[in-house]
């Protein structure tokens, strides 16, 4: 995987841009100018990043993904990621027929739900979930592979299915690790 050069990065005008990031020269950015990323975060290739997106430090958004912030933003937090083929919709047309749909319609013709997604720490989505428009997942909160994230999660749990539900509590043990790799990154 190629990605892309510092001077590269500091040219697309990120409004904040972390030490290490690295965004493979085959993903789309769009609105980098809204977007924030902290240290040692990944963008993969084939990745569409576009709209308001926050990502904190170590993040990982792997090959495939959708991170469409929009208007109202997404948020991903430090140590956060996304497996293969995520998509995470900040905004949505309203499905039910009573107006028309996607973006060659005039805004009069259409109605959208804006609402921001927040990811939280130590997030865990797995490959092909879809998160829906206002979900925030709890600090440490996993998702199953093919899952379909319509409301939030509560922290420290296992959720899949379509829509998703609680398997059972996750396990807090990476916080020790957490604090063991962040005390060796100090001089």
């Amino acid at each position: 995987m190629a990605y892309l050069s510092d001077s590269q990065l500091r040219a697309m005008g990120f409004a904040n841009l972390g030490q290490n990031v690295k965004i493979s020269d085959k993903a789309a950015i769009y609105g980098a100018e809204q977007m924030q990323i902290g240290d040692h975060s990944r963008i993969d290739d084939f990745c569409v990043v576009s709209g308001r997106v926050m990502i904190g430090r170590n993040v990982h958004i792997a090959p495939f993904c959708l991170v469409a912030g929009g208007v109202p933003g997404i948020t991903l937090e430090d140590f956060s990621g996304l497996a293969y083929r995520v998509c995470v919709f900040a905004q949505s047309d309203d499905y039910s027929g009573g107006t028309m749909t996607n973006p060659t319609v005039p805004a009069r013709y259409k109605v959208e739900r804006h609402a921001a997604v927040r990811i939280g720490r130590h997030c865990i989505v797995g490959a092909g979930a879809v998160i829906a428009p206002g979900v925030a997942l709890g600090e440490g909160s996993a998702v199953g592979a093919a899952s379909l994230v319509l409301h939030a999660t509560d922290a420290w749990t296992i959720c899949a299915g379509s829509p998703a539900r609680k398997l059972k509590n996750r396990s807090r043990d990476l916080l020790a690790l957490e604090r063991e790799y962040l005390a060796q990154e100090k001089p």
